[in-house]
């Protein structure tokens, strides 16, 4: 996961407020209409994106409607953890070879059709590197479409780690990374069963985490590199949504501050229709996440992420350290952000 903005040790919203502000790369007349889709969508979720207290039982209510089994928490923890079996998956290195292949053939399974990119991108601080974006494609007919997104490679040096004897030591990533891959993959198989009337496209994109400080584009080269090549020539969802980090037990997801800035009316969506506790309705801070290009590349986007206000790092405790592993992963936390993503899906489909 990329790093936030903020100064000093001190990580509250803000501190980001003051931030930069980036020009919308789609029209006013292009947003305006969607934001008066946004406003029936919204209602249909349960309308409690206007609070500003934590979103508990929103998602209940929504689920009742769901004509769809509730998401498998436990299948999405056991496909985060089969990632991590693969070991840290540094771009480069066997293990990202090997998890690449059982991505490719997981979703093939679960998929109408899979796409994968393959390309070489200059890093900050390694050269060239070969990369690789894997997407699936669900019900490619639709016209009306949604993408999902995470990153599913691993941090190269744990340099938050409090021993600094790690700081070289590559990122197991079962948080930053997996949990939002294994969310998707177990997302995936389930609408393989139960069918979508809508388009899903998941895009697993590669090198999100070998960028550097102070070089936002050192950062998400793999959806840089998606943006300007689409897996579908002019491809155009309705919006998008990352995940990152979203498999603690003790997350806290707020409102990010350039998904609010990008695309304020689906962020109003999601958070109407989230499940769990674990969404909290209040400004967060600004991150440096594959949502930013993607965004600027005119697909407003959403970003799901773990964010801790009283953490001097602004992420949970293992962010890049050798300690995020399966230990800090929960089924439960990956149930509520799955449910949450079929119930957008099943009030897009109404």
């Amino acid at each position: 996961m990329s790093c936030p903005h903020h100064s000093g040790s001190g990580h509250t919203a803000s501190l980001f407020l003051s931030r930069l502000y980036h020009p919308y790369s789609t029209s006013e007349m292009k947003m305006t209409l969607l934001y008066m889709l946004l406003a029936v969508l919204v209602t249909a979720c349960g309308g409690n994106a206007g609070s500003s207290t934590s979103v508990e039982g929103s998602g209940e209510d929504t689920a009742a409607a769901v004509s769809r089994s509730p998401f498998d928490g436990e299948g999405a923890y056991a496909l985060t953890s089969q990632q991590c079996d693969f070991g840290p998956r540094v771009p480069g290195t066997a293990a990202h070879a090997k998890c690449a292949d059982w991505l490719v053939t997981t979703l093939q399974a679960s998929c109408d059709t899979a796409y994968v990119q393959t390309a070489t991108v200059q890093t900050a601080t390694e050269g060239k590197i070969g990369i690789k974006n894997i997407i699936g494609v669900i019900n490619p007919e639709a016209s009306q479409r949604l993408l999902l997104m995470a990153h599913w490679d691993a941090r190269p040096w744990a340099d938050s780690d409090p021993d600094p004897a790690n700081h070289r030591k590559p990122v197991m990533a079962a948080n930053d990374g997996a949990s939002g891959v294994g969310v998707l993959l177990q997302l995936a198989r389930q609408l393989k069963q139960e069918k979508t009337a809508i388009g899903v496209d998941i895009v697993l994109v590669d090198t999100e985490d070998m960028g550097v400080n102070d070089n936002e584009e050192s950062w998400a080269l793999g959806a840089q590199y998606w943006v300007q090549h689409p897996h579908v020539a002019g491809y155009s969802p309705l919006f998008g949504i990352l995940l990152d980090m979203v498999g603690a037990p003790d997350a806290t997801f707020t409102r990010e501050y350039y998904s609010t800035e990008y695309a304020g009316g689906f962020v109003d969506l999601v958070w109407g229709c989230a499940a769990g506790n674990h969404f909290m309705n209040t400004p967060g801070g600004a991150v440096t996440d594959d949502h930013v290009f993607v965004n600027r590349a005119g697909i407003p986007c959403v970003d799901i992420i773990d964010m801790r206000a009283d953490s001097p790092t602004g992420f949970c405790p293992a962010w890049h350290t050798v300690n995020d592993t399966m230990d800090g992963i929960s089924a439960t936390t990956l149930a509520e952000v799955g449910q949450t993503l079929l119930n957008v899906i099943a009030h897009l489909e109404k």
